[in-house]
């Protein structure tokens, strides 16, 4: 697995600070991706001592999101559990480019999930007609339950 870049963001998980590390090598490919420069294979080996540094150097963080890794989804769901014993109370999240059945992840890992493929027509999260979903992920029962918050991307009005 390699990352190209890495970012604080504020919107890509509600109500978290984030560390948004996008990953290269997407199998999706989805027309009109504001990202498409992360289908091709680029950037640097990520390995769990390279994720831990990059954590280690953003201080104040509450969530690590993977921003694809759709090539190497198990790869993604085993840095999660990582994370998780490392780190207590630090949050996860995957953005896959993969509809929820395709996506075949143990979301026992995760605490966020986006799924679906980028279509232009339907537009991104914040659109009233968008395809992709986002999900708050429940870990109260023997099953992990997954909550829809894609409404809290999407913009109202008064």
């Amino acid at each position: 697995m390699k990352y190209v870049d890495t970012k604080v963001v504020f919107r890509e998980v509600p109500d978290e600070v984030t560390l948004a590390i996008n990953i290269s090598n997407c199998p999706v490919k989805c027309p009109g991706c504001h990202s498409s420069y992360l289908a091709q294979d680029i950037g640097e080996p990520l390995d769990f001592d390279v994720l831990k540094k990059l954590i280690d150097n953003n201080p104040g963080i509450t969530c690590v999101s993977f921003m694809g890794g759709d090539a190497q989804r198990e790869l993604v769901g085993e840095f999660s559990r990582k994370l998780k014993q490392c780190y207590p109370g630090l949050k996860t999240c995957w953005y896959s480019g993969r509809d929820l059945e395709q996506a075949k992840i143990n979301f026992d890992t995760l605490d966020f999930v986006k799924v679906g493929p980028f279509i232009d027509e339907y537009g991104p999260l914040d659109s009233p007609t968008t395809n992709q979903r986002f999900y708050a992920i429940s870990h109260n029962g023997k099953e992990s339950e997954l909550i829809d918050w894609t409404h809290r991307f999407q913009k109202t009005t008064l």
